[in-house]
């Protein structure tokens, strides 16, 4: 509920794509923990992103006006506007069960600070194995 997540300290963000197609809220703490990873979509894409878990994500509108690619492991969900191009949340390989949000594709106003952290897809199994908090991220923070 709305009560639980402020009472957790969780914020209300709004976001998009470019053109406006695809809108979602999200709820997350105002300070942001965002991931810049050097896999190879991910510099292509300078896709930094925060993770929440499913429940926390709400897709608004759009779902008709979005697609999927995928590769590789065929794990990680990168979807997309049809119409602009803009990949404002996907499915990470790293959590599955939830989503990653680009923090540049909310809506101004909620988001307090953020903090980057570089995070090595390179040799995304081996820092898979470092990270000790990463798969947690996607879950849940209250039992609502």
């Amino acid at each position: 509920s709305v009560v639980c997540r402020e009472r957790d300290g969780l914020v209300k963000h709004t976001g998009g794509c470019h053109c406006g197609a695809v809108r979602f809220e999200v709820w997350s703490a105002p300070d942001l923990h965002v991931f810049n990873c050097n896999c190879s979509i991910c510099t292509k894409k300078q896709n930094r992103h925060f993770i929440v878990p499913k429940s926390q994500f709400t897709l608004l509108q759009g779902s008709d006006n979005m697609t999927t690619y995928t590769f590789n492991t065929h794990m990680a969900k990168h979807t997309f506007c049809k119409t602009c191009g803009v990949q404002s949340f996907y499915t990470p390989r790293s959590n599955p069960d939830g989503f990653g949000v680009a923090p540049h594709c909310l809506d101004t106003g909620t988001v307090k600070s953020v903090t980057v952290e570089d995070f090595c897809g390179q040799n995304w199994e081996e820092s898979m194995q470092k990270h000790h908090t990463i798969r947690s991220m996607s879950k849940p923070t209250t039992d609502t």
